[in-house]
């Protein structure tokens, strides 16, 4: 194993990929760069996420400083999530990643359908 490969966490890309490579993370991201949201709006809104996924992966969030959570004192009580700064930060890459998805989604579906057509064969 080469030197700079004996841990995994000693690589910047690789354990912030980890947590944004998922298939929740982006999306909740985006969602919270909108404004502050209750669990329950998060889920409803985030299409597909079960109610597990979706704690755990917030939990993640907040672990690694992106999200904020604050309990509202309601009756029954209900949580609030946000971003911080460094949610708001990597929500400037997300951007240009969506960004270059969207520039990019034809072309790539059409090298799909021609890799796919010519093994095909």
């Amino acid at each position: 194993m080469p030197n700079n490969r004996k841990q995994e966490y000693d690589c910047p890309i690789r354990d912030v990929l980890d947590r944004i490579g998922d298939a929740w993370t982006v999306l909740i991201l985006m969602e919270l760069s909108r404004g502050a949201c209750r669990f329950n709006a998060l889920r409803r809104v985030v299409d597909g996420i079960s109610q597990r996924m979706l704690a755990v992966t917030l939990r993640n969030l907040e672990r690694d400083g992106l999200v904020t959570r604050q309990v509202l004192e309601t009756s029954p009580p209900q949580v609030e999530y946000a971003l911080t700064q460094r949610g708001v930060s990597l929500r400037a890459a997300i951007d240009t990643l969506s960004d270059w998805a969207q520039a990019n989604q034809t072309d790539i579906r059409a090298s799909r359908a021609e890799y796919d057509l010519a093994k095909a064969d």
